[in-house]
């Protein structure tokens, strides 16, 4: 099936998301569209799937122009999206959720499917159990799933926005080898991402969007250096990371338990220095958050001592957590970080804690807008936080901070950013740093790990290594330990 977009718009209030974009896809491609967060690629296909609707422009299918009110309407041509968040049931099966948007009347034939489902997983190698709870899948097995009701559905155009985010190396070889097999039998891929990388590796044309425009389209091969002048208008240049000199402990763990319903992480021991970055690598579920949430004072350790500052934080509320100077920010940003609905005023008067009984509104829009400022967010003191990009949720989610942190926690820190915006993350994380901030933070990114990290913590399946040397570890003894071997 042939795609093309013709003179797109559509704006939000005085925000242009698409402005006159015009892309054309031709049938048995993997056509990646490229672009720095709030360029407009995740609004773009949300038009194409029918998620939301358009102000002008034409959408053409192999010639025909078409009109998509629901992605039910667009399902029905033919257009699937899977989202960078599948849109599953958790608490249902994998065959339940594999029925989903099939239109059999009230009686579904669930033998018909179930054959359907078996049939796609030998044809792509899928391994997933039709009565196992999709909340015990891992994010690669949901996306497999959602690839597999899609095409049930019919879906000869599919849509990918940012699937390489969350998942690991092993899980991404996977979905790379699915995608260039859909394309071999003439499925039209395309493939939203903000890595550069993957767009090389995948991708036989690319097209670029910034700030809501098409800036270029290049056909491979290409280089990186092109898709970062084309998604930034120059070349970026990463800077050498400044040495910091260690200061007092910040973070104590003596024989720390961790536990939930389905891992055990037993006798963790680690100390954490003022100034000192340290990466948690491993598989996702292998007990990283656990960690985290612990030290943050949100779940409480099954046995051993967690100690902040020299201070003994056990069975201590999370206020006293949040007093001691510690902060943690979660991966899921509108889940647990920010609250939808809140726009970023209230959201800056709730981060300051003021005891105040009324609120002071122009006061408050005046600081909200400052940070605003000071954080390069792109959005006003009265636009609700989940009408931003994920990078700009991630900037505000800095900006609610407090000043003056011993110990700052994070859940992949830049899980869905752009290269630029990766950077300036980093950048503010490092410039606290050298205030004599201890940063400790999971990321699914080796690279990320490896730059930034002073010492590395691998977790397998509840187990954990001794800290790691980041400058004397290599890529190979991570893995192996990231798969258990050694441990």
């Amino acid at each position: 099936m042939r795609l093309e977009l013709k003179n797109i718009r559509k704006h939000f209030g005085p925000i242009h998301a698409n402005d006159d974009i015009s892309v054309t896809i031709e049938s048995g491609t993997i056509h990646g569209l490229l672009g720095e967060n709030g360029a407009g690629k995740s609004t773009l296909m949300k038009v194409l799937s029918g998620f939301i609707h358009r102000d002008a422009g034409e959408i053409l299918l192999d010639g025909c122009a078409v009109e998509f009110h629901t992605p039910a309407d667009a399902i029905r041509a033919g257009v699937g999206m899977l989202h960078q968040d599948p849109l599953d049931f958790p608490p249902l099966t994998v065959l339940d959720n594999f029925l989903l948007g099939r239109e059999e009347g009230f009686v579904q034939n669930r033998a018909s499917a179930l054959a359907d489902l078996k049939k796609f997983s030998q044809q792509f190698g899928f391994d997933l159990a039709p009565d196992s709870l999709v909340s015990l899948l891992t994010v690669g097995e949901r996306q497999q799933l959602e690839i597999m009701r899609l095409l049930s559905l019919g879906a000869k155009i599919l849509i990918f926005d940012e699937p390489t985010t969350g998942i690991s190396l092993l899980q991404k070889i996977k979905l790379f080898e699915t995608l260039r097999l859909l394309a071999q039998e003439g499925m039209t891929i395309i493939f939203v991402t903000h890595k550069l990388q993957d767009a090389e590796d995948l991708c036989g044309k690319v097209t670029v969007l910034r700030l809501g425009k098409v800036t270029g389209e290049v056909t491979c091969p290409f280089t990186a250096d092109q898709l970062v002048r084309l998604m930034f208008g120059e070349s970026l240049e990463t800077g050498a990371r400044a040495a910091v000199a260690l200061g007092e402990p910040i973070l104590e763990l003596r024989n720390v338990c961790l536990a939930d319903y389905r891992l055990r992480v037993p006798e963790i021991n680690l100390q954490v220095r003022a100034g000192e970055v340290i990466g948690l690598a491993g598989i996702e579920g292998s007990g990283q958050r656990l960690f985290l949430r612990a030290c943050a004072g949100l779940d409480p350790p099954v046995a051993g001592e967690i100690w902040i500052a020299c201070a003994k934080m056990n069975r201590q509320p999370y206020k006293n957590f949040l007093d001691c100077g510690v902060a943690y920010l979660p991966a899921g940003r509108l889940e647990e970080g920010l609250v939808p609905g809140l726009n970023l005023t209230e959201h800056f008067i709730l981060a300051r804690h003021a005891k105040e009984f009324f609120i002071n509104w122009i006061a408050a829009q005046s600081h909200a807008q400052a940070r605003i400022k000071e954080y390069s967010i792109r959005g006003v003191p009265a636009a609700r936080v989940e009408s931003l990009s994920g990078g700009n949720q991630q900037r505000a989610l800095l900006a609610l901070l407090q000043p003056d942190l011993k110990l700052i926690l994070l859940e992949h820190p830049t899980r869905g950013l752009d290269i630029e915006s990766t950077m300036w993350v980093w950048g503010q994380l490092l410039e606290r740093r050298q205030r004599g901030a201890a940063i400790v933070f999971a990321s699914a990114d080796l690279d990320e790990i490896f730059e930034y990290s002073d010492r590395i913590l691998v977790f397998s399946g509840g187990r954990v290594a001794q800290a790691l040397n980041a400058k004397e570890t290599s890529v190979q003894q991570l893995g192996e330990l990231i798969g258990g071997k050694g441990l």
